[in-house]
């Protein structure tokens, strides 16, 4: 007979006070983990473990009310829909402290009932809990002296989805969610995110910048540099891929030997607001799979300044495109968010690029539109769209109006729309292959030198906009549904 060893946790109890609650969280998941880790080096030193399987479970939160009392509507977030049970389960609470002491003191003071922290049903695979833990690692499957399933959890994508953020989830025993991911969701995102950018999750920032080129790194790194050097910047350090973390402008970074899929670099600040730039590549594919993972984190806005094709015959190169509608021929988030759900722009993200490009290239007016314009972005799936039949692809873009296309903009903007993630989106002119310009080495070289660090240094001043701006005024209620969870 097989039998359960868990862990010793203390009791469900209830909490007035969220910094209280939250250090109760933080309490249980260290126990859980302790006790999977330490039950995991016992078994790889042992190679067997006999009749026992080692299990121990995620903690969790519950608040419950009874009242269709009117809360603070200003706000998209802090509020259930109806009265109810919800509940939601936890991970890294070291990492998501500010964060769930804000969510948590939002409910307390809104419903003034008290929240209830304790350990939930549903177990914590091993390997998240060894994810965090230097010298720990999961063998593959064979690989150890016993059969891993047979003895602890595994990850389980049955219950590791999206149907809460899709609006498709159906709550068990009448419990709504009380937040957008559940704790499986959230460790496999960080697991994920650790392995595509070489960088560790407690490094992001709150402000994410995404890019189509390298080019923008060393620009970025130039610019981290100069914060340093000053000291009434408010940034604290710089981390690149492998987690080189330099505080000090002059610091040499060792050189990366092998790049991750997603290159990304933070310039930090002590409370988290400061900026981390991804370099996703090329195509929706990436785009997609880069904000899947950093959604988790819960990020303030995230933005993309890239390079497109400028459509119109009065775009020239190094012209800026900022998007206020977006075309979806990406298809990648069709399964997610159908074609036909529209993705609006957002005016507290739309007014920061538009005052950020003014402020770099000191132009404002009917000046600003020499070198910009607004109007709607064509994301599509094939790199070689311009060797199709014209009337196909060409065709629609015309219907449509669209002034740029790109691989990456609308992706990111549906999921931060799917996500409740303010999004924007700033494009550079690169080619206009529609008017015979297209992009050659030598061309490019040339316009990518002059244009890159001005491009970057909008998207920097645009996302330092942002974070003066007050969270409950940037998480627009434009991206919140009628059946919301209140967790932001």
């Amino acid at each position: 007979m097989i039998s359960i060893s868990l862990p010793q946790h203390p009791e469900t109890e209830v909490f007035t006070d969220a910094a209280a609650a939250v250090a109760r969280l933080q309490l249980l998941y260290q126990q859980a983990t302790d006790f999977l880790c330490d039950g995991f080096t016992k078994a790889m030193a042992g190679g067997q473990v006999g009749d026992q399987r080692i299990r121990a479970f995620y903690p969790e939160i519950r608040v419950a009310t009874s009242s269709f009392a009117q809360v603070d509507s200003r706000l998209s977030f802090g509020h259930v829909a109806a009265p109810g049970e919800y509940a939601t389960t936890v991970t890294r609470p070291d990492l998501f402290e500010n964060y769930l002491v804000q969510q948590i003191g939002l409910l307390i003071r809104n419903y003034g009932q008290p929240v209830t922290v304790g350990v939930s049903d549903t177990p914590m695979p091993v390997h998240f809990a060894v994810a965090a833990r230097p010298g720990l690692t999961i063998p593959h499957d064979g690989a150890a002296g016993f059969t891993l399933r047979d003895v602890f959890d595994v990850p389980d994508l049955a219950t590791t989805n999206d149907d809460i953020v899709n609006g498709t989830h159906t709550p068990a025993n009448g419990t709504g969610p009380l937040a957008l991911f559940t704790a499986q969701r959230v460790d496999y995102s960080l697991a994920r995110l650790a392995h595509y950018t070489a960088t560790d999750p407690q490094h992001f920032q709150n402000h994410v910048l995404f890019t189509n080129y390298q080019f923008y790194v060393a620009e970025f790194e130039a610019y981290a540099r100069a914060q340093l050097a000053d000291p009434d910047s408010g940034y604290t350090s710089f981390v690149s891929t492998g987690n080189h973390e330099i505080t000090s402008a002059d610091t040499t970074i060792p050189e990366t030997t092998k790049q991750p899929q997603m290159p990304t670099y933070h310039l930090k600040r002590e409370d988290g607001s400061g900026i981390t730039l991804v370099n996703i590549g090329v195509g929706p594919s990436n785009a997609k799979t880069a904000t899947d993972h950093i959604a988790v984190l819960r990020p303030h806005a995230w933005l993309m300044v890239g390079h497109c094709a400028g459509l119109r015959n009065t775009q020239a190169l190094g012209d800026f495109v900022l998007a206020h509608a977006y075309l979806r021929e990406d298809h990648v988030l069709d399964d997610d968010l159908p074609v036909w759900t529209p993705i609006p722009a957002l005016a507290e993200i739309q007014i920061a690029l538009e005052q950020a490009v003014e402020e770099v290239t000191e132009l404002e007016g009917y000046d600003l539109k020499r070198i910009m314009r607004t109007g709607t972005v064509a994301t599509i799936d094939n790199r070689n769209w311009e060797l199709r039949d014209q009337s196909g692809p060409v065709q629609r873009l015309s219907q449509s109006r669209a002034v740029a296309l790109d691989m990456e903009s609308a992706t990111i903007a549906a999921n931060g729309y799917r996500f409740r993630v303010p999004y924007g989106t700033l494009l550079c002119v690169s080619d206009k292959p529609l008017h015979g310009e297209l992009k050659l080495p030598g061309m490019a070289s040339d316009f990518y030198r002059t244009q890159v660090a001005r491009h970057l240094m909008i998207g920097i001043r645009a996302m330092e906009r942002l974070r003066g701006m007050p969270l409950e005024r940037l998480h627009s209620r434009k991206l919140r549904s009628f059946d919301e969870t209140a967790f932001l």
